[in-house]
Formats: C-alpha cells, sequence, structure tokens
C-alpha cells in the first residue's frame, strides 16, 4: 500500500473519532449546563476546553453558546467540524483505496454541515451534535462492512484505536480530584457512551473507582483503553508481520502499545486511583509517541538525494 494511502486511512480513523467523541462529551456537557443551575457555565466550559486541547478565549464569560461555538462551529483545529472537514480530505485523498459507500458518507456528512450548524443556531446544538453520533456509527458501519480486512482496514482500526485512548484519558482526567461519589463521574460515563453498559456491569453500584477500572481496564467494552490498546497492538501485528519481519526492528509504536496494554493487564484494580494523574498522563505520553512512530515507521518516504560533484577522476 503507498504511503500516502496508509496515512490517509490512518488520519481518517482519527479525525471520524475525534469528531464522534467530541460531540458526545460536548451534548453531555451542555445538557449538564442547562439542568444544573448550580454549575459554574465559565468554570466548566473552560474546563471541557482544555480537556479537548482547545486553548479558551481570554475576556468574557463562556456560556453555553459561547462553548458550542468554539467545540463543535468553530474552523480551528480540534473542533468537530475541523474534524469532518480533515476526515473529508483525507477520504479524497485516499478515494482510490475507500469504498463509494465510505466517501459517499463523509462527503455527504460534510456537505450537511452548513445547513445543521444553521440549524444548531436557532435551536440548540443538541440536534447538531447527534446528527455527527450518528453520521459516525454510519461511517463505522459502512467501514465495517464494505472494506476488506487487509492493510488499509488495520491502518483504519488503528487510528481509531489510538484516538479512542487519547479521548478516555482526557475525559478522565477531566475528573481527577472529585470526589469518589461525585456526580462528574456519570458525566464521565455518559460522555463515553459507557453509562447503561456500567450499570449493567456494576448492578448500578457507582463511585469512581469503579468507574475508571471501567474506562481503563475493562476487556469487553469497545470505548475502554485497554481494549482500544489490544486492538491497535493487534493490528500493527498483522502489518509488521511478514518474510522481513524481525524482533525488534522498526517495531517502536508496537512496544510502546504493549507496554501500556500489558501496565494496565497487570495492574490491581484497589491500585488503580493510587497516583491516578501520573498514570493518566504517561498514557497521553504513549497515545503521542506511538503517533509519531507510526509516521516513521509508515508514512515518512526516504527523502529523494541528488549528488553533487560525483565524478570520478581517473
Amino acid at each position: 500500500m503507498l504511503a500516502r494511502n496508509a496515512e490517509s486511512l490512518y488520519w481518517i480513523g482519527r479525525y471520524v473519532e475525534r469528531a464522534d467523541d467530541t460531540a458526545r462529551i460536548l451534548d453531555v456537557s451542555v445538557h449538564q449546563l442547562l439542568e444544573d443551575a448550580s454549575v459554574d457555565a465559565d468554570t466548566a466550559s473552560r474546563t471541557l476546553l482544555h480537556v479537548l486541547g482547545i486553548n479558551p478565549p481570554d475576556g468574557a464569560p463562556l456560556d453555553v453558546w459561547g462553548l458550542t461555538e468554539l467545540v463543535a462551529m468553530s474552523p480551528e483545529t480540534g473542533s468537530i467540524i475541523s474534524s469532518i472537514s480533515s476526515a473529508r480530505e483525507n477520504t479524497r485523498v485516499a478515494r482510490e483505496v475507500v469504498s463509494s459507500e465510505l466517501w459517499e458518507c463523509i462527503n455527504a456528512t460534510y456537505n450537511a454541515v452548513p445547513e445543521r450548524q444553521r440549524a444548531a443556531r436557532r435551536m440548540g446544538p443538541h440536534g447538531f451534535l447527534s446528527f455527527v453520533e450518528d453520521r459516525a456509527a454510519t461511517f463505522a458501519g459502512l467501514a465495517d462492512s464494505t472494506m476488506s480486512r487487509d492493510d488499509g482496514w488495520r491502518f483504519l482500526v488503528l487510528g481509531r484505536s489510538v484516538e479512542r485512548v487519547d479521548m478516555i484519558v482526557r475525559l478522565l482526567m477531566s475528573r481527577v480530584g472529585d470526589k469518589p461519589t461525585s456526580p462528574g463521574w456519570v458525566t464521565v460515563l455518559r460522555s463515553a457512551g459507557a453509562h447503561d453498559t456500567y450499570l449493567r456491569t456494576y448492578r448500578g453500584a457507582l463511585d469512581a473507582s469503579r468507574v475508571v477500572q471501567f474506562l481503563l481496564l475493562d476487556r469487553l467494552f469497545p470505548r475502554s483503553a485497554f481494549h482500544a490498546l489490544l486492538q491497535a497492538e493487534a493490528c500493527l501485528e498483522e502489518l509488521n508481520r511478514g518474510p522481513t519481519a524481525r524482533i525488534g526492528t522498526g517495531a517502536e509504536a508496537s512496544r510502546l502499545l504493549g507496554k501500556a496494554r500489558s501496565d494496565l493487564e497487570f495492574l490491581q484494580p484497589a491500585e488503580l486511583l493510587d497516583n491516578l494523574t501520573g498514570r493518566l498522563q504517561a498514557l497521553q505520553t504513549t497515545v503521542r509517541d506511538v503517533g509519531e512512530a507510526v509516521s516513521r515507521q509508515y508514512f515518512h518516504a526516504v527523502p529523494w538525494i541528488e549528488w553533487n560533484n560525483a565524478e570520478v577522476n581517473l
């Protein structure tokens, strides 16, 4: 597979997942701000912007509308619209290796955004955010049913899995320091689309330790950090498999993912909240390093060399 196509598929997976997760997080946060008058809108908005890695504006306090404009509507990097636009551009570049259904899905989503924006400004952001979530789910379903399980599929799933770990870590970091019974942990579960599954798993019991355990360590929930790391590791194992593959050669991304996965796998649940901040920061650093390692290994071509003064004097 061409390096440019592999890179595009990897970033399609990341950008679609980023748009989906950001829409989920913003939807839950907006509902909380509208329903709970005791929550300070400016503080909550700035906390969310920090979690998403978006620089908050200086000056006037933020409200629901200001938060929505920054996170959903702004053309700046990190917003929902920016992620959709980047996913569409990468799909256009990799048009030769994606199915027609996938291209039509992301292109139709991109073209529908302006109208959905106008409707959101008139009637509120929930419809727009639900639209993004639905289209991301449609994209995932079409990818699952129309793509061969070849290297292109592996790069797409690899990007999605890496981004998923990053978003779960960001969500949990927003609640580090909260009381074990704080309602903020319910917000985290809802933002990750995990609330109902969590309640069925733990029979309704809610505390910080179990929420963190579920989102980091659960082996069956597809949005848990452990499950996403395991999936990313499996993709890289298949990509690295070949007649010339050697242990330790060009496998930095696999090493990083394996170490992060094993650190979680053999962690005692009782120790999970000990130094949670440091553990989450280490995971976030791993995600960044994995992205760089994947880029070096698969996407960066050897630069063209021009020889000068190469004459041979006899």
